[in-house]
């Protein structure tokens, strides 16, 4: 077969002697039906030999690359060889341009059906039955929903006004939401046909606006990797970087050519870019994203997703981890994390016109020597973590305004109870419930014998309810 001039591809099992499709990726095509290998399972065949060398990594032996995936993503660095001119050559990581990226079209297709709109405005109305914009918009549901298909489909749908307010937990920052209910219907329904095309690309370390993640997980998998560090090395230091006001510095050009790069359909493409292009910060045209729309937080995410494809894939760090806009990189040498941390701040200005504020440092973590690790609410060692003092802080503030809406009876104790579980779960994860407890003991809820028999009156002014306090912080 050496001599018949048939190109080898590089296939799950078999090797040159037994046939393209044997070996432990499939059955045996050579051998006798008396004689069948029925062995089946999954070994990449490599066609680089020991000491070749791929772009951008060093001389490494075929045994080492064989399978080998690139830090949790899904995608494997040896891909088929591909015949260029006659010639054979090793395919590079995608990032390198070789390969072309996957593009989706006809999603506007299924975006514009009324099943999906009105899958959207179920999405869309949770938590938000009571509100003045979703009871006018369920006024008249189907012709709503009607008018909204047919100005998509003709092209005449444009992203309504927006409506800013300022929150001040956990600390004080601008809100800006959509006014129109359907907007937010519209929205819903681009993130439930698009997320998924990045949800299997995002590395499995981003823990932001994911499902299955969170700031807990997070955490835990900073303070495990704290510990493979420690177990390794002896010692442990932390890039810890931090993007300055960073959805008011997204580029809207930018992050819109990361989309064409996966999104081929036009008409899609246009709708989102009205949506992108609908909000600017006032001392930067052409640049912001209104942290409380839905989609802000997935585009958010790709905007960062080719930082994580450098800092993995071209950079190798193993311990890194990354909650939008904040992220870490643990290793035991120093120096090295000081000419990471010039490299970073390089490319994010050089690629995605970014910038990291004065919160970026390298240090050591450890309790003599160092310091805690400040991620994600909680501070982080190897061998514990803590509740920070400013949550602790800010849950006595909480328990104070209840314990005012109680006395005057504009809060029941079930929606206390509510608010109170959600707060204990939180500070099981930092070893805080004996604080919580602490707090609770010195602040009991009281209100006047006369008061206990008066219903409840609904509050004029909405900032005080917990829940919409609580929805401001998802927010």
């Amino acid at each position: 077969m050496e001599g018949s001039g048939v190109k080898w591809l590089p296939i799950r099992g078999g090797n040159r002697n037994n046939g393209g499709n044997a070996g432990l990726g499939a059955l045996n095509l050579n051998n006798v039906r008396t004689n069948s290998n029925t062995n089946i399972g999954f070994r990449p065949r490599s066609q680089i030999s020991d000491g070749q060398k791929l772009p951008g990594y060093g001389p490494a032996p075929s045994a080492d690359l064989k399978g080998r995936q690139i830090h949790g993503r899904s995608r494997k660095i040896l891909r088929e060889l591909r015949v260029v001119s006659g010639k054979e050559r090793p395919a590079t990581l995608a990032l390198t341009g070789n390969v072309m990226a996957k593009t989706y079209n006809g999603l506007f297709e299924e975006i514009i059906t009324f099943e999906s709109l009105y899958g959207a405005y179920l999405r869309a109305r949770k938590g938000k039955r009571k509100s003045w914009p979703c009871r006018h918009f369920e006024q008249d549901l189907e012709g709503n929903l009607i008018q909204l298909q047919n100005e998509l489909i003709w092209g005449k749908y444009q992203t309504g006004p927006y409506r800013s307010f300022y929150v001040t937990e956990p600390k004080r920052r601008k809100i800006t939401a959509l006014k129109l209910f359907r907007d937010r219907v519209v929205q819903h329904a681009i993130v439930g046909a698009i997320e998924p095309i990045w949800e299997r690309r995002f590395i499995g370390h981003s823990y932001a606006c994911r499902p299955g993640k969170g700031t807990h997980c997070g955490a835990a998998t900073a303070q495990r990797m704290l510990q493979q560090c420690l177990r390794k090395h002896g010692k442990v230091y932390v890039l810890k970087a931090d993007i300055s006001k960073y959805f008011a510095s997204i580029d809207h050009d930018i992050l819109l050519s990361l989309l064409r790069k996966r999104i081929a359909d036009a008409r899609l493409m246009s709708v989102i870019e009205d949506i992108i292009r609908s909000y600017s910060e006032p001392e930067s045209p052409g640049k912001g994203l209104p942290i409380g729309n839905l989609t802000s937080q997935l585009f958010a995410n790709l905007y960062l997703d080719a930082f994580d494809d450098w800092i993995k894939c071209r950079r190798r760090e193993r311990w890194y981890v990354r909650y939008m806009d904040d992220c870490i990189v643990v290793h035991h040498d120093k120096r090295h994390l000081q000419a990471l941390r010039i490299d970073c701040q390089r490319w994010l200005s050089d690629n995605l016109d970014l910038a990291t504020n004065r919160k970026t440092d390298v240090f050591p973590v450890a309790h003599h020597g160092g310091r805690g690790l400040d991620f994600l609410g909680f501070h982080l060692w190897p061998d514990g973590r803590r509740l920070r003092k400013a949550s602790l802080r800010r849950f006595r503030r909480q328990v104070r305004q209840w314990q005012s809406l109680y006395e005057s009876g504009d809060i029941d104790l079930s929606d206390i109870r509510l608010e109170l579980h959600s707060w204990a779960n939180h500070a099981k994860h930092g070893d805080a419930l004996p604080a919580v407890a602490a707090i609770l003991n010195q602040s009991p809820f009281r209100r006047h014998p006369d008061d206990s028999r008066r219903p409840n009156v609904r509050r004029r002014n909405s900032s005080r309810n917990p829940r919409r306090v609580g929805a401001a912080k998802a927010a």
